[in-house]
């Protein structure tokens, strides 16, 4: 039998990280303010409303012969280790104050997540995966497939790296080859059905590239990026017009001072929206265009009824299982992944309790601080409980924490909700309900997805990072009755995988839609009965892209940027 300190493996549901640099040096972006210094009305080609992982990369692009203004409601991220550094992962998640660059949110199904609120976007926080879409989902969204190409290589030449393959990754990607998920398909960005390692956007010193690097490429004479400025509204001319045309924006600065930016004249200037899946739906409504009965609640002018912004709102629920080693398990991120034929995707992280010979408690990637875990009935989702769960984790001895997470997650999903608006403050988070698991399919989809991990933790390449008396059943019981997680217990969730998933569903922050094509926008991302207008981010998306959406989001920024660029000199 194991002493007391490894019996707590059980109670052990999160993943450490231990790094070893220091802050990345920040670029000399000359064209980078703060709000504060605007005047009070400016004019540009083109206006984009978040600076995030699309809004980066668009800017870029379209400041090669426009003038662009870039309207981020964050700050920067360079100087700040909590985003550069691999050995800091999670504390951004974790951190709750206002000058946060994550902002957290709870949805109505009581998840609590959150969205990113500094330039550079999403790709500030997450894990750091980089893969590409499938070529079916190119087909699927009507992009060029030679563009997209060029797109994903242009900002991968700034943002992504090949992994480190040590022993625990590869114990993984050997044991998803024994569970029959092939072909081995070596090194690639590419979507492809077997088991892959991935990019990352962690170079081999631990530093962390974003969206907000792909600014590199800008003009500078073409391109003011303004942060802390927070758009409250997006400005229409409607006099005289057969629809309405945006011509303008209102944002305040950190001082509250109001600011109007306007569109020159010229056929092709245009307004963009890049807020991601709950700025964006936000903004449009806010500024006067979605359902018109919930804008006129708000006390909101109508002007365009457009019942679908806000719709089809989708996050794909994680399930992980925690496996405590009897060895030591090297430090990483998610690297390996094995890409099913049901729909299931399989990635790994490992991790270890120390850095710098210090004890770390900020418990990373699933730690009770971020809420990944926390998936609790949204009346038991207070402070109060979130503390517990993490003084329940301080208790436990370090050899709790020598082990690594098996996860999966689903393609899609199917299941959607909603995001409506709680107030007029486009600071404030909206209501949003996502419906994890409401469609069979999608609970099917984890069901399999946890075969195949169990199928990986009893393969003979994983044998030495397992205790052998450690059955499935103990794994699953000991993942869903973590501290972290206060769901009601369930006695079969180790014999019923479809309790299981219900009762430790997490968040993995793929939240997407609410401006979606077809829905709310068209095919060139214009919103649909406006003019001048258009939304170029993740909120667009009807089902996620790939086993990851930031490479795809950022080549999206890119394609579209060239896409406008070409209809400009067309234009002329």
């Amino acid at each position: 039998m194991m002493g007391s300190g490894l019996w707590r493996l059980f109670t052990a549901a999160i993943l450490l990280f231990n790094g070893f640099c220091s802050s990345e040096k920040a670029p000399s972006y000359t064209f980078m303010h703060q709000a504060t210094s605007a005047p009070g009305v400016s004019y540009y080609d083109y206006i984009i409303v978040g600076g995030g992982t699309a809004g980066c990369p668009l800017a870029a692009t379209l400041s090669q012969n426009s003038t662009v203004l870039l309207l981020e409601r964050g700050g920067s991220p360079y100087g700040n280790p909590n985003i550069t550094n691999l050995d800091a992962f999670g504390e951004a998640l974790s951190d709750l104050s206002p000058s946060s660059p994550s902002q957290r949110f709870i949805s109505e199904d009581g998840v609590i997540s959150a969205r990113a609120r500094v330039l550079g976007g999403g790709s500030c926080l997450n894990a750091g995966f980089y893969t590409r879409a499938a070529p079916v989902y190119v087909h699927d969204a009507f992009w060029d497939g030679l563009l997209v190409n060029e797109s994903y290589s242009w900002v991968e030449k700034k943002v992504a790296f090949e992994p480190p393959m040590r022993q625990w990754q590869s114990a993984v990607r050997n044991g998803l080859l024994e569970a029959d998920v092939k072909p081995y398909n070596g090194f690639t960005y590419d979507h492809l059905i077997g088991t892959k390692v991935g990019g990352t956007i962690f170079d081999v010193e631990g530093h962390r590239h974003t969206a907000a690097d792909l600014l590199e490429y800008a003009n500078p004479d073409g391109l003011t990026v303004l942060l802390h400025a927070s758009v409250h509204r997006i400005l229409f001319r409607t006099k005289g017009k057969d629809r309405p045309t945006a011509h303008g924006v209102v944002f305040r600065d950190e001082t509250g001072i109001k600011h109007r930016a306007y569109l020159k004249n010229g056929p092709k200037n245009e307004i963009i929206v890049s807020s991601g899946a709950l700025g964006s739906p936000q903004i449009l409504m806010l500024s006067g265009i979605g359902p018109k009965e919930h804008l006129k609640a708000h006390n909101i002018s109508v002007v365009l009824d457009l019942p679908f912004v806000g719709q089809g709102m989708s996050d794909n629920p994680m399930n992980a299982i925690f496996v405590p080693s009897p060895n030591p398990v090297e430090v990483s991120l998610i690297q390996v992944v094995g890409i099913t034929k049901y729909g299931s995707y399989i990635e790994a992280a490992s991790g270890a309790s120390f850095a710098s010979g210090t004890l770390r408690r900020d418990f990373g990637m699933f730690s009770p601080k971020i809420g990944q875990l926390s998936t609790v009935p949204p009346k038991q989702r207070t402070p109060e409980a979130l503390a517990k769960a993490i003084d329940a984790m301080e208790q436990l001895e370090p050899e709790a924490f020598r082990g690594g997470f098996i996860l999966e997650k689903i393609m899609g999903p199917i299941s959607t909700g909603n995001l409506f608006l709680r107030n007029k403050n486009p600071n404030e988070n909206p209501s949003v309900t996502f419906n994890y698991f409401k469609e069979t399919q999608d609970l099917q989809r984890c069901v399999d997805g946890i075969k195949i991990i169990e199928n990986v933790i009893e393969s003979k390449s994983f044998s030495e990072f397992r205790y052998d008396y450690l059955s499935l059943p103990v794994l699953l019981n000991m993942t869903a009755n973590a501290p972290v997680n206060l769901l009601p217990k369930h006695a079969n969730a180790s014999i019923s995988l479809e309790q299981f998933c219900k009762d430790t569903v997490m968040t993995i922050w793929h939240y997407h839609g609410g401006c979606q094509v077809g829905r709310v926008v068209d095919t060139d991302y214009r919103v649909l009965g406006v003019d001048a207008l258009r939304v170029i981010d993740g909120s667009t998306f009807n089902y996620s892209p790939g086993t990851n959406p930031q490479a795809t989001v950022m080549m999206l920024g890119r394609y579209m940027g060239v896409r406008m660029l070409r209809e400009r000199l067309e234009g002329q």
